[in-house]
């Protein structure tokens, strides 16, 4: 993302709750602060993954890793490396 986190108090985060939710569910990130310390974040729900979706990603990882001839993930596991 590299956006920055737009923070707002208490007070008037629950005076417009409905507001930064419906912010929270386009992608926005909302800090809550108190007494000018943050102390919540609303932020977007991440949609819940399939297994196959899972293993698909961690495909995808595998392939993108260039690892050099001969050198298997798990030697890495083994080596401490990961």
């Amino acid at each position: 993302m590299g956006t920055t986190m737009q923070k707002i108090g208490l007070f008037e985060a629950k005076n417009r709750l409905s507001e930064l939710v419906e912010r929270a569910a386009q992608g926005e990130k909302i800090g809550i602060t108190r007494r000018g310390k943050l102390a919540a974040l609303i932020v977007p729900v991440r949609p819940k993954l399939s297994l196959k979706e899972i293993f698909d990603e961690i495909e995808g990882i595998r392939k993108r890793a260039k690892l050099p001839a001969g050198i298997t993930v798990m030697d890495l596991i083994e080596e401490g490396r990961v």
